[in-house]
C-alpha cells in the first residue's frame, strides 16, 4: 500500500507483520501490569488502551512518526491562529472559543474580545429568560426553545442537551429540528404554545436551505398567533448575515454572531449552544468550555505516548493501514450519551473524508473512517454479534461513566458489568475446550469466538459539563492528528457542495419549472422525477 514518505513508516510496516501474531491474552499473562502502563489520565478522563495489538516497539514508532509528521508544529499553528484551513484561507479557532480571556494569545486578542462579548450576550439572554424577564407577545414567560440548525449546529447542541439532562431546568424544554422533512417540524410545533416559545435560527449565511425552510415555517406558525411587530420577542438569530436576519424579523439586539473561522462541526462551543445556556444556566455552559479547555492544554502540552488524543489517533491509523479496519464504532454505555456516535460521525467523516492532500495531489491510501455506533446495552442485542464473530475488523471505543446520576445502583452495576465484559470477551474469545454446553459438534463449532479483538475503554467519573466538554474535545483533537498524518485539510467540506447545487436545481424545477433541463438529466434521475411529478401533481 502506497504511503507518505515518513522515515519511520517502513519500520512500522515491518513491525506490523510481527504484530499480526500478537496475542492479547498472552501479553496480559506475561505482563499483569500492562493496563497500568498502557493507560492515560487527563482532563477528568481515563483511557485504557492496553487491550490493543501493540507493544513497546509499536509505541516507540508512534512517537517517532509524531515527530516526523510535525504534530507539535501543526498543533501550535492551530492554537496560535495560523491559516491552517488552506483551501479556505483562514484559521480554525474553535479552541479559542473555550480559552479563558486571560490565556488568549496576544495575536488573537481581537478575536478574544469578540468572543467575550458574545459570551456576555449569551449570559444576558439566558438570565433574562430563566428569571422570567423575557416575555412573549402575551406577556407569558418562555418555556420552550426551538433550535433550528443542521449538521454540527444541530448535532452538537443536541448532544450536550441530552447528556446534561439530569441537570436540566424542567421549566424550560428545548427542541432540535434539522431535517427539512416537514413531519418533524409539524410534530414539534403541534405540541407548543406560541406565546411561550422562542425560535433560535442558526445559519452562518442565513441562507442554508434546510434551516431557512424550517425558519420560514416557524415564522408563519408564529404569525398565526401574533402580529408581526411581536416577532422579535420570539426570534433569535445566530449568523454572520445580520441584515438578512433583521429582514426576517429578528431584532438586531437578538442576533449573535458566528464567525467564518468556526466550522459547523466545531460550533457547539459558540453561541450555537445558546439553548444550553438558557436551559441549564450560563455557568454550566462555561463548565463545558472549561472541560474542553483542560483537554486542549493536555493535548498541546503533552508528548507521546502520554498524549490521549494522539494515542487514539495512532491506534486508528494502525488498524486502518495494517489490519484492514474500515470502520470505527463508538459505544457509549450511558443513555444520556446516546447521540455521541452521531456527533463523532460528522466530526470524523466530514473532516477526514478526503481524496486530495493539502498540496493538491491525490492520496494513494485510505483516509478517514466509517464512524458508527450505539448505546450499550442495546447494541449488544443488535450489532455486537458482528463484532464478536464477524469477519470484519472494527476499531472500538467503549465509553463508560463510573457514577450515574440516578439512584438505581443495580441498573448501573449491570451496565458497567456489560461494558467491561464486552471488551473482555472481544479480547479473550472462546475456544472449543471452553465450550461445555454444546449439544452437537456442529453447535460447538458455531459457539467458538476468535477473540484477540482490540478495543479502547474511556472512563468518566460521571457525565458532568466538564467531563463532557473534555470528551468531545478529545475526539476533535484525535481527528486533527490523523489529518496531520495524512496531510489533508480537516476543516473544509467541499464534498457536500455538489449535492446541494443539484438539489437547488431540482427544487426550483418542482416549484416553478425553472433551474433544470430535465432532458439533460441522466435516465435514472429523469425516471425518478417523473414518478414524483405524477404523485405531486395528482396529490394521490
Amino acid at each position: 500500500m502506497a504511503m507518505l514518505q515518513y522515515p519511520s513508516w517502513e519500520k512500522l510496516t515491518s513491525h506490523a507483520v510481527e504484530a499480526q501474531t500478537f496475542s492479547l491474552h498472552q501479553m496480559f499473562a506475561e505482563d499483569p501490569s500492562r493496563a497500568d502502563r498502557l493507560s492515560i489520565e487527563a482532563a477528568g478522563l481515563y483511557l485504557d488502551y492496553s487491550k490493543n495489538l501493540i507493544n513497546s516497539t509499536t509505541i516507540d514508532l508512534f512517537r517517532e512518526l509524531s515527530l516526523e509528521a510535525g504534530f507539535s508544529s501543526a498543533i501550535q499553528q492551530m492554537f496560535t491562529g495560523a491559516d491552517i484551513n488552506k483551501t479556505e484561507q483562514r484559521p480554525a479557532l474553535h479552541t479559542l472559543l473555550r480559552t479563558k480571556s486571560s490565556e488568549v494569545p496576544k495575536d488573537l486578542s481581537g478575536e478574544g474580545v469578540q468572543i467575550a462579548a458574545v459570551l456576555q450576550q449569551m449570559n444576558n439572554i439566558s438570565a433574562a429568560i430563566r428569571q422570567g424577564n423575557w416575555r412573549g407577545y402575551s406577556r407569558q414567560t418562555i418555556k420552550h426553545i426551538v433550535h433550528l440548525g443542521i449538521g454540527g449546529s444541530y448535532l452538537g447542541p443536541r448532544l450536550l442537551d441530552e447528556a446534561l439532562t439530569p441537570l436540566q431546568n424542567r421549566e424550560i424544554q428545548c427542541h432540535y429540528i434539522a431535517n427539512v422533512d416537514g413531519q418533524h417540524i409539524s410534530q414539534v410545533l403541534a405540541g407548543l404554545d406560541a406565546a411561550q416559545t422562542l425560535i433560535v435560527i442558526v445559519s452562518k449565511s442565513f441562507s442554508t436551505p434546510e434551516t431557512m425552510t424550517n425558519a420560514a415555517t416557524s415564522r408563519k406558525w408564529l404569525l398565526t398567533y401574533m402580529d408581526e411587530v411581536a416577532l422579535p420577542q420570539h426570534l433569535i438569530g445566530i449568523t454572520s448575515n445580520v441584515q438578512a436576519a433583521i429582514e426576517f424579523g429578528i431584532s438586531k439586539a437578538n442576533i449573535l454572531p458566528i464567525w467564518n473561522w468556526v466550522g459547523g462541526r466545531y460550533s457547539l462551543w459558540s453561541a450555537v449552544s445558546l439553548p444550553i445556556a438558557i436551559r441549564y444556566g450560563y455557568d454550566l455552559f462555561e463548565e463545558v468550555l472549561t472541560g474542553a479547555s483542560s483537554m486542549d492544554k493536555h493535548f498541546s502540552e503533552t508528548d507521546m505516548p502520554h498524549n490521549m488524543p494522539m494515542m487514539l489517533a495512532w491506534l486508528g491509523i494502525w488498524y486502518q493501514h495494517f489490519f484492514g479496519a474500515e470502520s470505527h464504532a463508538i459505544l457509549p454505555y450511558d443513555h444520556s450519551l446516546r447521540s455521541l456516535p452521531q456527533h463523532m460521525q460528522q466530526l470524523d467523516m466530514e473532516s477526514n473524508g478526503k481524496t486530495i492532500r493539502m498540496d493538491g495531489s491525490h492520496v494513494e491510501y485510505p483516509t478517514g473512517s466509517i464512524v458508527w455506533g450505539g448505546e450499550g446495552t442495546n447494541g449488544q442485542h443488535a450489532f455486537h454479534q458482528l463484532l464478536h464473530q464477524g469477519t470484519r475488523f472494527v476499531g472500538l471505543d467503549f465509553v463508560m461513566p463510573l457514577k450515574p446520576h440516578h439512584e438505581y445502583q443495580e441498573h448501573h452495576d449491570q451496565l458497567v458489568a456489560n461494558c467491561f465484559s464486552q471488551s473482555q470477551a472481544l479480547m479473550l474469545g472462546r475456544n472449543s475446550t471452553q465450550i461445555t454446553d454444546a449439544a452437537t459438534p456442529l453447535q460447538q463449532q458455531h459457539k467458538q469466538m476468535p477473540g484477540n479483538r482490540p478495543s479502547n475503554t474511556i472512563l468518566l467519573h460521571q457525565v458532568t459539563p466538564g467531563s463532557l466538554g473534555a470528551l468531545i474535545a478529545l475526539y476533535e483533537h484525535k481527528v486533527f492528528c490523523q489529518a496531520i498524518f495524512w496531510q489533508i485539510n480537516p476543516f473544509d467540506q467541499w464534498g457536500v457542495e455538489l449535492g446541494k447545487e443539484l438539489a437547488d436545481d431540482l427544487y426550483s424545477f418542482f416549484k416553478d419549472g425553472t433551474g433544470l433541463d430535465i432532458n439533460n438529466s441522466d435516465g435514472s434521475t429523469q425516471a425518478l422525477i417523473e414518478r414524483y411529478k405524477n404523485v405531486r401533481n395528482n396529490q394521490s
